[in-house]
């Protein structure tokens, strides 16, 4: 176990400064399968912070000085050493979130090649010359531009993915030249600093990462410091109003709640799409702002689909995170879990049928199935985030779409068609940030853009994406030397 997790007592200390911290109060983490408390994690105090923040402020300039090529090797050797990590990694993320081991490995995976894109990433950063002599003022004049890092940046990130998350705002802060400020959530505190250790161990320097456990306190005042040049958040609209609020005039990079809707037409292959929302409406328990939720089928096949997803849904294994059969382990907790399970019993009472699941074990929620709710449920309207999906027919193309948009959020969407005009009028009119065609709305790769429109958020990421945030533009003029000449046209 990497330092800063203790593996017998999982006792997880705070870095600050270049030192784990483990001495002073503490929180405790009950995993939602075991029942047990499976994490101790030591919280920041003010004091903490005070020093975290003037340690950022010093180390920034030293972070900066690094090479692109020496900050792109370390992330190149955490891309390889966290595959030795996989099976540790996906057991603490078992055992703090009850995300099933196969989940655990695939978000493991997808963290080596996040670190692995950032590192191509830091060695693409450069600048431009620009065209001021196509202007009669910029005649005889040069301008260079640079993109420079941004100095100190506030990643808080989600318990949903925290290892890969986390690798997101790490790796692409590191890969620009920054410090960054780690903000993990309560739920997952071994897991985060497992991952900020292992950066450590490849070389990534004392200065350019700091860890601060802690509820929405300690959040809120390391986006207030002065000192935070950006910060980047992942979680719910609401929290991400109050980060913004916090934060002020800074940089900000949402990735906030949505509300994902997919689509199947009727020419779509109904089989292969009922296999794959069945898949990804309940992966991590339905525990992601794109896992599947609502799911319109054209009237002519809408039974057929509803049966077949039914079927699917049932074959899944849920239990024991742990073991490498489950498919569908725990929630985050148990209140998480009756609030799906209230949901679905709201819907029923409006007229809606549940057709599988709608019950829960605890923490587990018993993969649910909802046909026809009420288009003013909550189950329809607010984000889910947990093991249920929806299922309703739709008639015209048009209305659908409508029907998608009519949405608080709008992060990203799924199609199941092979009509390209569908294909082409649906990213042209869904008010996402992302159209997934011939799957559903829960896919993603970690070297695309990603993010949403409306209470979805702003910004995006992916670590290209990320790093225009985490710099920023510094332009050179040259007064009285060109590149391209320096007399006047004449007419």
């Amino acid at each position: 176990m990497p330092a800063g997790v203790n593996q017998d007592v999982m006792r997880v200390g705070c870095l600050v400064a270049g030192d784990w911290r483990t001495d002073g109060p503490t929180a405790d983490r009950t995993g939602p399968w075991t029942r047990t408390v499976v994490t101790t994690a030591r919280q920041a105090g003010d004091d903490d912070v005070r020093d975290a923040l003037a340690y950022a402020r010093r180390g920034a300039r030293a972070v900066a000085r690094m090479s692109p090529a020496a900050r792109a090797a370390v992330l190149d050797r955490a891309a390889a050493a966290v595959q030795g990590k996989r099976d540790e990694l996906a057991r603490l993320l078992a055992l703090e979130l009850g995300k099933p081991v196969k989940d655990g490995r695939g978000e493991i995976d997808r963290v080596a090649d996040t670190f692995a894109v950032a590192g191509a990433e830091a060695r693409r950063i450069g600048g431009e010359v620009l065209p001021v002599a196509g202007w009669p003022r910029g005649v005889g004049n040069t301008a260079l531009t640079h993109r420079a890092p941004v100095g100190v940046a506030l990643s808080i990130t989600p318990f949903n993915a925290p290892a890969n998350l986390l690798a997101h705002k790490l790796a692409a802060s590191f890969a620009a030249g920054n410090t960054t400020l780690v903000k993990p959530p309560p739920q997952a505190p071994a897991s985060s600093a497992a991952v900020v250790a292992l950066l450590l161990d490849c070389g990534l320097p004392p200065e350019a990462v700091q860890v601060l456990h802690g509820e929405g306190a300690v959040g809120a005042a390391l986006c207030a410091a002065p000192e935070v040049g950006v910060v980047s958040f992942t979680g719910s609209a609401a929290t991400g109003a109050a980060v913004a609020r916090a934060a002020g005039a800074k940089r900000l990079v949402l990735e906030l709640g949505g509300n994902a809707a997919t689509i199947v037409c009727a020419d779509a292959d109904v089989a292969a799409a009922a296999r794959v929302c069945a898949a990804t409406g309940y992966s991590n328990s339905g525990q992601s702002c794109i896992s599947v939720q609502r799911v319109y089928v054209e009237r002519s096949r809408y039974e057929e689909f509803l049966d077949a997803f039914t079927r699917e849904v049932e074959k899944l294994t849920v239990g024991d995170p742990l073991a490498a059969a489950t498919d569908v382990g725990s929630m985050v907790d148990d209140d998480a879990a009756e609030r799906v399970v209230a949901w679905a019993r709201e819907a029923a009472a409006g007229g809606a049928t549940i057709t599988a699941g709608g019950r829960r074990d605890g923490a587990t929620v018993f993969p649910t199935v909802v046909a026809q709710p009420p288009a003013d449920s909550r189950l329809v309207r607010d984000e889910v985030f947990g093991a249920a999906v929806s299922v309703l027919p739709y008639d015209e193309f048009d209305d659908v779409i409508a029907v998608c948009n009519d949405s608080r959020y709008g992060l990203q969407a799924g199609l199941f068609t092979h009509d390209v005009r569908r294909i082409v009028t649906a990213w042209r009119e869904l008010e996402v940030g992302g159209l997934v065609v011939n799957g559903s709305s829960n896919f993603r790769l970690d070297h695309v853009p990603f993010g949403g429109v409306k209470d979805s958020g702003f910004g995006r990421e992916s670590p290209r994406w990320m790093i225009d945030d985490y710099t920023v533009v510094r332009t050179l003029l040259l007064r009285g030397m060109s590149l391209f000449g320096d007399q006047e046209g004449t007419s």
